[in-house]
């Protein structure tokens, strides 16, 4: 009924100044002094923010509007014509268009595309065509994530205000929101969300929930007779205004629409979340041109991903420096050739450039985020771009709103003072409708409610908040299949109360096992309290009893009281704030201080304190009077309410500081009740030095009063600051960036979108969210549970971790590659080509040691559902007892960039070795030197013979590996007489198959499958950057070599991706045909000894590196095992022991 707003003297007061009434005279006539020509307009233009300190009359006549007849229909549609419809252009929502735009806005598609466009010029179709399937693939998987992300969003969103009870031609008629106009006289009541912006001037007990607005955990009781004196109350303030999406709770209301659409103070709100960043205000005092250049500049970032996530913006960047890298090996490749472009040079070229470009990552990282947003969803987390899911792991400070995020936004009573009695209390209440949760302390001593029989004086106190009460609270209706009921239960009332307002925002129905409340919050509190010792309303009422008159609340008296008639006589019960009922009370004033003392050490606690007394009156006595009712009243107690926090909420906020992160509190509400929970919930802990206080606990007007330079040289952010305005939220953001941190804003009131937007990371509440918050965020909480950010911090966590681990996969690939390629320019063909039959020269080309296709099936098959198996991993056992990674790093870290060379570099010369040992050293009987056939080319060749080709050319039988290499080098062959030439690689080796390729074939199915497995084991190996494969969990049961087994078994996808890849080598080895002609590779024999050769050293020399590492502290190798104790003493927590924790698990920092 309004109640909930009072307050005690503990408060300081937040009541604004009111007008007298000659500065209302004042004012009005200032106002009136407008020319009548252009009466509407002068309005719009002037005196739309100062409606609340005029007159109704006054605002009536400056829009030229009548407040009793309304407006005519044809007026109405002329102004509907001027001022467009009441709507909001947040409610548009994301485009298709955008979200298809957002998937290929990055460097690493543009990349692509360019590698696809080169490779369709050189008619590589097949490479072309690959390329295209992954940008496809990226596109494809991206949109739907996106899209299906928007649709669940849109889902969540109703259309505010979708009809309004209207005054037009002196009739009540209703009609659709959008067609309200300024000067349209609207009439509201219980249940209604406004539509528009109202100047009050009728109403009885109006009340208005505003929490979406103002961020006011309870509604505001409005006066319409009120006029203020300053132009720039804040909105909270104006109690004499009806905001925009606000909904009414109680009573009844009329008023004059003075804004609509986005003039609304939420239009306004939303107005700020299209505004650019601040340095386009600059940008309007500097010339058209540089505003263009500019615009342009943004653009091309945008197009290039370079303005977005800290990870997007580093692949983007990385995928510009490896198409930079690709252009230089490309370069290279042709000057080795002096730049003779023929087919094979231009081939090679290209080959080398794409071997450098890891064309698999984009579709790895898409599918990896996007599994990783199907995880989030699961948790009740909706992600809008999957692009954040990164982004939310490396926060370093949640700034998050208190009603309804940290708090349930509802009202329970935590304390009640009983004269004569004691103080009773309420603990661990976690659901405000059920008086059976939790328990009940009568002086610190635990009361049986079933049993216990209570004092006369918590009898009255009771009977009194049970009886002055409109509400309704109704017990879970049991179910039909449960054949015994709880007999705990079975006291409580069946039987709704009479009198019971309409149901209110916060009382919803539920499941059938959920207690269920009708009516205002704090009378539902009250109720709930009364319930908890079985006096409901229903309990206490009885055939005797008859309702004989009721004093509704109202702005004036900011009490209520009831009277019931009896056999005995008649009584009446108050309720009310304190500061109201304390002069009525028949007590001296020492007693009224002791009462006062009482109610400020309440309200010193977050309490909201409201007063309950009682009078006997004799049958007879005159109720018309009501000021003769209300007085000389007995005092019967004083009742202590709040917004209890979530359930879940304290243990989400320990977790975050455990993880290094955070937390502060900006609300809206009074800085008396954010600090009190503040405490409950962890954000600060349980005393705050006196000397800091200031700096911890900061309201939002001595915070807006600070320079930025004096915000900037604070140690640390307030925990907690109160009487948030959109501005403050933002300034807060802000500071924030400047201090190189990482910002998740958390909210669902429109106050909280512009901060939403600003932030790193907006996170909305689905259920109780505005439309405008939910547009405004990249992420929406379907539950609107605080906790489940945390879920969501430590799943970005995870797929931070694993995006490290898949990019490093891939790139040692590509540096592998890369080197492979570019030694491999030294190794030349014979070049001669056969033509009719006969071997003319046609000039020396570079041999590929894997031809074009090999690579990409490794980069696309093979390397891919390795990448995503590792993009898959668990998080490391309680990953957020370790800080925030850096974010100015970002996932290029200096231990990635040093692990992929020298892994990389291992595994290129080992496949380099692969290839020679294969293509110039003698293995079996089959080797290189001499195809072991009897060939004739012009002229005869034996094997340690001699041999013509259409000249003269001897080589000895006898060789030994130094003449091998020599000749490698530049052997003494002659060729017509003319030249040197090394003749081990054959000739056309590069474009198809034939009689002299047989050496490099093989050499080429060696090297791929020594490339392959070594990329096997290295998806292992990267599992952790510096433990061993042999130790990878050092708790597991499984010690020494063998645990080894049951970690790669953990996750299954990447355990049969590497048993996949193994067993897919060999058809493609082996199977005829795709062998020679699609691969350009052939069977091998004897030379599979020399893959699991290099295999062995392989997996040696990366242990030993990682061994280096732990050894002498190299990166994440000199980081020790963290327990959750290490974790609470860097966050100057004391250990607290919780139920189910593993007090021996660690993870590294």
């Amino acid at each position: 009924m309004g109640e909930e707003n009072s307050q005690t003297a503990a408060e300081e007061s937040t009541e604004p100044p009111l007008c007298r009434p000659e500065e209302a005279r004042e004012k009005e006539q200032t106002v009136l002094d407008v020319p009548n020509e252009n009466v509407h307009n002068a309005w719009t233009n002037k005196h739309v923010k100062v409606s609340h300190t005029l007159e109704p009359e006054t605002v009536a006549g400056l829009l030229d509007a009548h407040l009793q007849q309304g407006l005519t229909s044809t007026e109405a549609e002329s102004r509907l014509r001027e001022h467009g419809p009441n709507l909001l252009k947040e409610a548009k929502g994301v485009p298709v268009w955008e979200i298809l735009l957002r998937q290929v806005s990055n460097s690493l598609t543009v990349v692509l595309l360019a590698t696809m466009a080169l490779s369709f010029a050189i008619r590589d179709w097949t490479e072309g065509g690959v390329i295209t399937a992954v940008i496809v693939l990226n596109v494809v998987v991206g949109f739907l994530q996106d899209y299906r992300a928007e649709k669940n969003i849109a889902s969540l969103m109703a259309l505010s205000a979708p009809t309004a009870t209207v005054v037009r031609d002196g009739r009540t008629m209703n009609i659709k929101a959008e067609d309200l106009v300024p000067g349209d006289v609207v009439k509201l009541s219980v249940g209604d969300i406004v539509p528009a912006d109202l100047r009050l001037f009728d109403g009885i007990n109006t009340t208005a929930d505003e929490a979406n607005l103002t961020g006011e955990s309870l509604p505001v009781l409005k006066d319409p007779i009120a006029i203020f004196a300053d132009a720039d109350l804040p909105v909270a303030d104006r109690s004499n205004m009806a905001f925009s999406q606000s909904t009414m709770t109680a009573g009844r209301g009329t008023g004059i629409v003075v804004c609509t659409g986005m003039d609304t103070e939420v239009g306004k709100i939303a107005g700020m979340l299209q505004q650019q960043d601040d340095t386009q205000d600059v940008e309007k005092k500097q010339n058209k041109a540089m505003q263009k250049m500019k615009s342009f500049v943004r653009g091309v970032k945008n197009i290039l991903g370079l303005n977005g996530t800290p990870l997007s913006a580093s692949l983007s960047k990385f995928a510009l420096l490896l198409f930079a890298l690709a252009i230089l090996l490309a370069v290279i490749v042709f000057s080795a050739n002096l730049w003779k472009f023929h087919g094979e040079v231009v081939i090679y070229g290209i080959c080398v450039a794409v071997a450098v470009i890891p064309e698999s990552l984009l579709a790895v990282l898409t599918i990896t985020l996007a599994v990783g947003s199907k995880a989030m969803a699961k948790g009740n987390v909706l992600t809008r771009n999957i692009q954040a899911l990164e982004a939310i792991g490396g926060v370093t400070h949640i700034c998050s709103d208190k009603t309804g995020t940290l708090t349930q936004g509802r009202m329970i009573a935590r304390q009640a003072w009983i004269p004569g009695t004691g103080v009773l209390s309420i603990h661990d209440s976690t659901k405000p409708f059920d008086p059976t949760n939790g328990y009940v302390k009568l002086d610190d001593e635990e009361i049986d409610r079933i049993n216990h029989v209570p004092s006369p004086g918590m009898s009255l106190l009771m009977r009194t908040i049970a009886l002055c009460n409109l509400s309704s609270v109704q017990r879970p209706q049991p179910s039909k299949s449960v054949e015994n009921s709880d007999p705990e239960q079975e006291p409580f009332s069946q039987t709704q109360v009479d009198g019971a307002a309409p149901p209110e925002k916060s009382a919803q129905p539920t499941q059938n096992n959920e207690w269920t409340a009708i009516g205002e919050p704090t009378e539902i509190a009250l109720h709930v309290l009364a319930l908890r010792v079985n006096m409901g309303r229903a309990d206490v009422l009885n055939d005797d009893m008859q309702h004989a008159a009721e004093f509704s609340f109202d702005s004036a008296g900011k009490r209520m009281t009831v009277v019931y008639r009896t056999p005995s006589g008649m009584e009446a019960f108050t309720k009310g704030a304190v500061e109201i009922i304390l002069p009525l009370l028949a007590c001296s004033d020492q007693e009224k201080l002791e009462i006062r003392s009482i109610a400020d050490e309440m309200a010193g606690e977050g309490l909201r304190v409201l007063c309950a007394a009682h009078r006997s009156l004799p049958n007879g006595f005159n109720l018309s009077d009501r000021k003769r009712v209300e007085a000389i009243l007995d005092l019967v107690g004083l009742v202590g309410l709040y917004d209890p926090p979530r359930l879940e909420t304290a243990d989400a906020v320990r977790r975050c500081q455990l993880a290094g992160i955070s937390v502060h509190m900006l609300t809206g509400d009074h800085i008396r009740t954010a600090t009190a929970i503040a405490h409950e919930v962890g954000i600060l802990p349980s005393t705050v030095p006196l000397a800091d206080h200031g700096k911890v606990i900061m309201s939002a007007e001595a915070f807006d009063k600070l320079s930025d330079d004096e915000i900037d040289a604070m140690d640390n952010m307030p925990l907690v600051i109160a009487r948030c305005s959109p501005t403050t939220k933002v300034r807060v953001v802000e500071a924030i960036h400047r201090k190189q941190a990482f910002c998740v804003m958390t909210g669902d009131g429109v106050n909280d979108s512009p901060a939403l937007k600003r932030a790193d990371v907006g996170v909305a509440m689905g259920l109780n969210g505005s439309d405008v918050a939910k547009q405004a965020a990249a992420m929406v909480l379907t539950d609107d549970n605080f906790a489940s950010i945390v879920k969501a911090v430590e799943e970005g966590r995870r797929l931070f971790d694993n995006i490290q681990k898949f990019l490093l996969h891939l790139l040692i690939s590509n540096i592998a590659q890369v080197i492979l390629l570019l030694v491999g320019l030294a190794f030349q063909d014979d070049g001669r080509k056969k033509i009719n039959g006969k071997a003319e020269e046609k000039g020396r080309h570079s041999v590929f040691p894997l031809s074009p296709l090999e690579i990409l099936w490794v980069n696309l098959i093979t390397s891919s559902f390795l990448a995503l198996g590792l993009g898959l991993e668990e998080a490391q056992p309680n990953i957020m007892f370790r800080p925030p990674h850096s974010l100015r790093i970002g996932v290029f870290t200096w231990e990635l960039i040093i692990d992929k060379f020298i892994y990389g570099t291992f595994m290129g010369v080992l496949c380099l070795a692969a290839f020679t040992s294969v293509a110039y050293i003698p293995i079996g009987g089959n080797g290189a030197v001499g195809v072991g056939v009897n060939q004739t080319d012009g002229g005869n060749q034996t094997d340690g013979g001699n041999q013509t080709d259409g000249g003269n050319q001897t080589y000895g039988g006898n060789q030994t590996f130094g003449d091998l290499l020599g000749e490698l080098l530049g052997g003494n062959y002659t060729v017509a007489g003319n030249h040197t030439v090394a003749t081990r690689l054959g000739y056309g080796c590069n474009e198809e198959w034939n009689d002299t390729c047989d050496g490099v074939f093989r050499a080429r199915s060696t090297t791929y499958a020594t490339l392959t497995f070594l990329l096997l084991a290295t998806a292992w190996e990267v599992k952790h950057f510096s433990r061993s494969l042999f130790n990878l969990d050092p708790r597991s049961e499984h010690g020494g070599l063998f645990s080894v087994f049951p970690t790669v078994w953990r996750n299954q996808f990447l355990f049969w991706a590497v048993i996949a890849g193994f067993v897919v080598v060999f058809p493609v080895i082996y199977l005829p045909f795709i062998n020679k002609n699609v691969f350009k590779h052939s069977p091998i024999h004897e030379e599979w000894g020399v893959v699991l050769g290099c295999l062995i050293v392989y997996v040696l020399l990366v242990e030993i590196w990682k061994g280096i590492k732990r050894r002498f502290g190299i990166g994440s190798g000199k980081y020790r095992l963290l327990t959750r104790e290490d974790a609470e003493r860097r966050a100057g927590l004391e250990h607290v022991k919780q139920e189910g924790s593993k007090e021996n698990a660690a993870d590294e920092v």
